[in-house]
């Protein structure tokens, strides 16, 4: 299986690199525009490719679960993110590059009467800078995430047609009816996929809802859905993976929220558990969800499961990010997996530990045990305690370490020490999974 999700990933890269290439080599095919000079040359291949990759954008987060399953949603998205980077700076450098060769065209005279395709290049222009700094800075400036989602499309949508319809209309490089269809075409290509996106899997889920059967107050300000399938039987999920939430609205509304799978991925009859942390915004609306609620969800993603043979797992989890740890921890228990398993939980104090008493009785079901690490532990604690660290996963756990397989959960900063101190041990990367939930 290991070697297929490789292949296929190969496949996908390639088929990546084809969709960004292609497009600027079919510039050197057919009737040739006069050469000008090399830096306005190689200005204008910046800017086709850098629109190109912008395209493939809406590919990235369509969210095909056959293009995502060898690396999992969250690397994917975290790919969109830093090759957006790349493709607007690609594009910006285009202008950038025409000015200081050409800085008469800065000229108010030229500008006013450049023709229309010149007027979109710059709103093409405006367009994508201002994705970059409401994705980078949304937190500073204040905006609601589904404000900010919203927004991020429709300057996309702006930024590529305006781009798109600049190129066609300029046709030095597209005077062949060719090639004006080869961009035209791939227009429509990446419109398909936001529609694809917004309206088509949309339709699927209105079809197949999900109904709230029970909600639970957990330890840690923490909400559990129970959903059962409404009208279809469900979807099969491995334990770890997660699911796209939409609670208030339809499932055409604008946003929905990743989630982690809590529930048993053995527990039979389709129903599935959602373990939500109070985190402010969206989430502090879960503990309000009436039983009987209709919701929707898109489902299952993420490569963060088990199944890989190891001699043992090895769970590590910091706060909210213990819940597909316990998804994995049921479902071994409900196989009756005999392999021993260790849980490193990170929590802030004692009564902050969610699904602490559960634990405890899952530690009688199979070969488990939970290493408890409290950043403010309570007086008289003999547990460990401060963050996770080297030194603990080697008083805990028995060598050789590159035996065992680990999961990684939690927040950033933690995840990235943890990531060091794995590797200082000699854990080889193919060993340890991590999954990053935050996707903007």
């Amino acid at each position: 299986m290991q070697l297929l999700y490789s292949l296929r990933g190969a496949v996908w890269i390639l088929v990546y690199l084809l969709f960004i290439l292609a497009p600027l080599f079919a510039l050197l095919a057919g009737s040739h525009a006069p050469t000008r000079d090399f830096w306005t040359e190689f200005s204008v291949a910046l800017g086709y490719s850098g629109l190109a990759m912008m395209g493939l954008q809406f590919g990235l987060t369509a969210r095909f679960r056959y293009v995502t399953e060898p690396w999992g949603e969250d690397v994917i998205y975290h790919f969109h993110r830093q090759i957006s980077l790349v493709a607007v700076g690609l594009v910006v450098a285009h202008p950038v590059i025409l000015v200081i060769v050409q800085p008469e065209l800065l000229a108010l005279s030229n500008m006013l009467e450049a023709p229309l395709s010149a007027h979109l290049a710059l709103l093409s222009i405006f367009s994508v800078i201002a994705l970059v700094v409401t994705a980078l800075w949304r937190a500073t400036l204040n905006l609601k995430y589904e404000t900010w989602h919203f927004t991020h499309i429709v300057l996309a949508v702006v930024a590529i047609t305006a781009g798109v319809v600049h190129m066609v209309g300029s046709s030095f490089y597209l005077a062949d009816p060719w090639k004006q269809s080869l961009w035209i075409g791939l227009t429509i290509f990446w419109i398909g996929l936001l529609l694809y996106v917004r309206i088509v899997k949309p339709l699927v889920m209105l079809r197949r809802p999900y109904r709230v059967s029970e909600t639970r107050q957990e330890r840690g300000e923490t909400t559990t859905l129970v959903m059962q399938p409404e009208g279809h039987p469900g979807f099969h999920f491995s334990p770890g993976q997660f699911g796209w939430l939409t609670v208030w609205g339809s499932p055409f509304k604008i946003t929905a929220h990743p989630f982690s799978f809590s529930s048993s991925a053995a527990a039979k009859g389709g129903g599935v558990e959602m373990s939500i942390r109070n985190l402010g915004d969206f989430t502090k609306e879960i503990q309000r969800v009436p039983v009987g609620k209709r919701v929707y969800l898109d489902g299952p993603y993420g490569a963060f499961t088990i199944g890989n043979p190891a001699d043992m797992h090895v769970l590590i989890a910091g706060g909210v990010g213990v819940t597909p740890m316990m998804s994995m921890i049921r479902t071994l228990a409900d196989r009756g997996d005999k392999r021993p398993v260790i849980l490193l939980y990170g929590s802030k104090d004692r009564e902050s530990i969610t699904f602490r008493e559960e634990l405890e009785l899952l530690e009688a079901r199979l070969d488990l045990t939970v290493v408890h690490v409290l950043a403010n532990p309570p007086a008289g604690w003999t547990g460990e305690q401060g963050f996770i660290n080297a030194e603990m996963f080697k008083r805990h756990l028995p060598p050789p370490y590159s035996d065992h397989e680990y999961f990684i959960c939690g927040p950033g900063v933690m995840m990235d020490a943890i990531e060091k101190a794995l590797a200082e041990m000699g854990v080889p990367m193919a060993k340890y999974h991590s999954e990053r939930y935050s996707f903007v």
